[in-house]
């Protein structure tokens, strides 16, 4: 989809919330206001290494402490989702980022502040300086609504109120969002993030209203601010990354001698952590089914190994030449390519609307935070995918979704969702006409 520029030149101050799955839906809003004539100043905090800036000339990047020590952090990225490190953070960097915030009002004007939905501190900060703030949520409108409805369910799993108000969720998809139990800090997290989005000027969506018209509408109630729902940002422009991970291309090469629709591709993301007994599982469910797969394996994804010292005995002469395992490939142009007949995936909303966008139907295997509710969208809403549960034979999923009729309904489904995304992105589609209200919108602070 191309843009029209305009002559705005006015300042956007954006700060990303310092994960994968977080940094790349950033960035890509970036591209998108500045093909709209703003001019963009990045803050990032030093938790992660910052994005290549040598891919983004028109950018101004600023980076701010964040309070870790290198041990501290160090430790940190073992959590599964960083929760911590994003609690911590939401008090370490008030300072630093106000300071930097007030210096660049100095310079010259800022139109408005555009931060990351975790990133809750940043609120008074711009109530302070007198500076409007719009949230980006980097998950689903759907996700939205479940997490405000999160903070009246006990400390403990048990309802205060009653499951008709989350009719598709179950008390147990509810417990998966807390990876099996009430961590520490997560509800506070999320609690936090729901009261200050909804005091902020408005949010904008990685999401298009034909997906989610129930939640869009039930939104536009509840929150009482307006809604953007501007996705897929992927879709704007030529597959590009802002990987943190070097990316191996050879997955590709692999991937043009296969069939039509015969391959499944495996990836559980940049954060998500599984322990030895999981990942022989997977392996064992990889095998079993017979199929062709490209399978991600992040270093340092399988708790106690360094990369595949946990694969069973034998498994990679008994898989031979239909398998490929690779440490980080490009997401967005294996999923557009032919060859993928299925995506096994944790279910971050990245992937979902990636996998989406490119009518790939989905095997869902949810860990925590937003990716039970995506799942369950996946699975009961979309009827583009099934679910993974413990104890379940991993290689009969496979086949269910790569040579089964039950998956080529699948693929037909998603390849209806599919269209959808395309007419949102045309002139007067949804998603193109709510980034106009947006522009209008900034324009008129």
């Amino acid at each position: 989809m191309s843009t029209q520029p305009s002559s705005n030149n006015r300042r956007l101050v954006l700060f990303p919330l310092p994960l994968q799955g977080h940094i790349n839906p950033m960035l890509q809003l970036a591209n998108i206001l500045h093909t709209k004539g703003f001019k963009i100043t990045i803050i990032h905090t030093q938790f992660n290494p910052p994005p290549n800036q040598s891919n983004y000339p028109q950018f101004t990047f600023i980076s701010i402490s964040d309070g870790f020590s290198i041990s501290n952090k160090d430790s940190t990225l073992n959590l599964d989702t960083s929760n911590y490190a994003i609690n911590f953070m939401n008090k370490s960097c008030i300072h630093p980022f106000k300071g930097c915030l007030a210096s660049l009002l100095e310079e010259e004007p800022v139109a408005c502040l555009i931060s990351d939905s975790l990133w809750h501190f940043t609120q008074s900060v711009a109530d302070a300086l007198n500076l409007p703030r719009i949230v980006l949520r980097t998950s689903s409108m759907s996700c939205m609504l479940v997490y405000a409805t999160l903070p009246l369910v006990g400390e403990k799993g048990y309802f205060k109120t009653t499951i008709q108000e989350l009719p598709l969720m179950t008390k147990k998809d509810i417990l998966k969002i807390y990876s099996g139990g009430f961590e520490e800090g997560k509800l506070e997290l999320i609690s936090s993030m729901i009261k200050e989005a909804k005091a902020a000027s408005g949010i904008i969506y990685n999401t298009f209203k034909e997906l989610e018209e129930p939640a869009f509408l039930a939104i536009s109630q509840d929150f009482c601010i307006p809604s953007f729902p501007i996705g897929p940002f992927h879709k704007y422009f030529p597959a590009s990354s802002s990987s943190l991970l070097e990316q191996d291309r050879s997955s590709i090469s692999w991937l043009d001698l296969q069939p039509v629709n015969s391959v499944v591709y495996v990836s559980f993301g940049s954060i998500a952590q599984i322990d030895e007994a999981e990942f022989a599982n997977m392996a064992s469910g990889l095998a079993s089914s017979k199929q062709r797969f490209l399978w991600v394996v992040r270093p340092g994804s399988v708790l106690g190994s360094k990369w595949l010292e946990s694969l069973p005995k034998g498994f990679i002469d008994e898989v031979g030449e239909r398998g490929c395992i690779v440490k980080w490939a490009p997401q967005q142009e294996v999923l557009a390519h032919q060859a993928i007949g299925g995506f096994w995936t944790h279910c971050g909303w990245n992937s979902t609307l990636e996998s989406i966008c490119e009518g790939v139907p989905m095997i869902c295997s949810p860990c925590s935070y937003d990716q039970p509710i995506n799942a369950k969208y996946v699975t009961d809403v979309w009827r583009i995918g099934v679910m993974v549960e413990k104890g379940m034979e991993i290689g009969r999923a496979i086949k269910r979704v790569i040579v089964e009729k039950e998956g080529d309904e699948m693929r037909q489904r998603c390849k209806s969702l599919q269209k959808k995304v395309n007419l949102s992105l045309e002139k007067d589609g949804s998603a193109t006409q709510a980034l106009e209200n947006l522009v209008e919108y900034i324009l008129s602070f």
